[in-house]
């Protein structure tokens, strides 16, 4: 295979494009009848038996939860339960619509784990919840099914599963790609090494992330929610923002910015496609806010190199538009100054390279670019989170796999956050790897075509750190071993040992 390029970075949102355009993705969720009719009768939780499903976060992908449950695979939603009282209104409204009653509210997570009337819980909290709600869920024997990213912390992660594995419970990770049957084939058609042997991966998240302004003093916290439940295991700070919804995710104290966001998704597809069943050796990562200044802390542009033994991960966060007026039978023909907010993969192998532009659907090319072929199939995550509790079929994304690609995305921030503030030009081959270098240059000219001002422009240049894969910590850095873990509120403190 001929070595990448820079050109290659350059037309990465192109491919994506492309390969989204040429697949017809399938509706989720169109085998949930058919999944459903394989359960096995077991005594408890068997498929003549309702499952109660408590539905943690409501106001946006919790949602989704509640239409995964509602009068579906023999479950009935009997909790909602959010810090804020007035994101519950549609949650309600549908469950009663699907189950023909009202389902009970309950605004304290701490009574509803407790809740013998309910086997498993559903959690689409902000990030900073998800272990904790996850880990008080199972000690009080219920299943859990715990959105992306897993953890807020490497070390939340890693307890999750010790929970998990301790009170023998069903985690399912909020990660769908891995039931889409498209996905699934993709990966078995890599890990067969149809293309070769796959020594590059490529994680893309170019979303569109415009700044979220800047206040002055703090915003007051809505009245109807319980600012100090909402807070929980974070530290309980002033609201220096406008919206306490949703911008939560590009702030440190509760998200983990567009990497943990959007980009586990891409993250976990990319390692999984390697095979790579742990952490990295290393991670170096550069990046920062940039384009504007505002209330948001987290990176909204970052090139991170995860180096394994046998291959590299390299993966990309942009916040602005990216153009694609390339030419060659691989391309679209946008229109004048069409932009792109591409998120997706590529493998690059021996004898080709794979594409997947969505959760559930890919395209893979001989090394001259021609289609070998094609790959879709959509996916019914809760139907196999359900089935899995009930003694039929494999789970598809046990919280292992979430801890391990939540963590990733970790050590890339914690990389960013380290690093030095340097002129962004002025650091060309900084990775010292050829790929990841092109993806730093292709990165500023992303920013020089979004009309950022390049001239003295500083962002961080993080320092290569080596991770004790079996430990899961850093070696000889005591610094970024701090960061591993956080300072809980009392009352709210995930456990350092389960």
């Amino acid at each position: 295979m001929r070595p990448l390029t820079r050109r290659d970075f350059l037309n990465e949102s192109t491919l994506l494009a492309a390969a989204a355009s040429t697949l017809a993705v399938t509706t989720a969720g169109e085998r949930a009848l058919a999944e459903e009719a394989k359960a096995a009768a077991a005594k408890k939780g068997s498929a003549n038996d309702k499952l109660r499903v408590a539905v943690v976060g409501v106001r946006s992908r919790g949602l989704s939860h509640v239409h995964g449950f509602a009068n579906r695979h023999n479950c009935v939603v009997t909790t909602i339960c959010d810090a804020d009282k007035n994101v519950v209104k549609g949650a309600i409204e549908y469950v009663k619509d699907k189950q023909g009653a009202e389902p009970k509210f309950e605004q304290d997570i701490r009574k509803v784990v407790k809740d013998k009337d309910v086997d498993i819980i559903s959690i689409a909290t902000p990030n900073h919840w998800h272990a904790l709600a996850a880990i008080w869920a199972m000690q009080e024997g219920k299943h859990v099914y715990v959105e992306k990213p897993v953890s807020h912390n490497v070390s939340e992660g890693r307890r999750m599963v010790e929970t998990a594995r301790k009170y023998k419970k069903v985690c399912q990770t909020g990660t769908q790609s891995r039931s889409a049957k498209g996905m699934r084939d993709v990966m078995a058609f890599l890990h067969a090494g149809k293309i070769g042997k796959v020594k590059l991966a490529r994680g893309i998240c170019y979303k569109n992330r415009p700044s979220i302004g800047k206040v002055k003093e703090a915003t007051k916290v809505p009245a109807s929610v319980d600012y100090d439940l909402w807070c929980g295991p974070a530290q309980k700070l002033p609201l220096m923002r406008k919206r306490l919804h949703y911008d939560w995710h590009w702030v440190w104290n509760t998200g983990n910015g567009d990497l943990g966001n959007q980009g586990i998704h891409e993250m976990d597809k990319a390692r999984w496609g390697l095979n790579q069943n742990g952490l990295p050796r290393s991670v170096t990562a550069v990046g920062g806010r940039l384009g504007y200044v505002d209330d948001g802390e987290t990176a909204n542009t970052q090139v991170i190199l995860f180096e394994y033994d046998d291959c590299n991960l390299i993966f990309e966060v942009r916040a602005f538009p990216s153009t694609s007026p390339y030419p060659g039978k691989l391309s679209p023909k946008p229109k004048k100054g069409g932009r792109f907010h591409p998120v997706g993969n590529i493998w690059y192998g021996a004898d080709g390279f794979m594409v997947c532009p969505n959760y559930s659907s890919g395209v893979a090319y001989d090394k001259e670019g021609e289609v070998i072929k094609q790959f879709k199939g959509g996916e019914d995550h809760f139907g196999n989170f359900v089935n899995a509790i009930r003694g039929k079929g494999q789970l598809s994304a046990d919280i292992l796999e979430g801890h391990l690609s939540s963590a990733m995305c970790h050590l890339g921030n914690i990389s960013t956050r380290l690093g030095k503030m340097e002129v962004l030009t002025e650091r060309a081959g900084y990775f010292k790897n050829k790929a990841a270098d092109d993806a730093l240059a292709s990165m500023i000219d992303h920013l020089k075509d979004n009309k950022i001002k390049l001239d003295g422009l500083k962002c961080h240049f993080g320092p290569k750190l080596t991770l004790d894969t079996k430990k899961e910590t850093f070696i000889g850095n005591k610094e970024a071993d701090a960061m591993l873990t956080r300072t809980y509120r009392k009352g709210f403190e995930v456990p350092s040992k389960v």
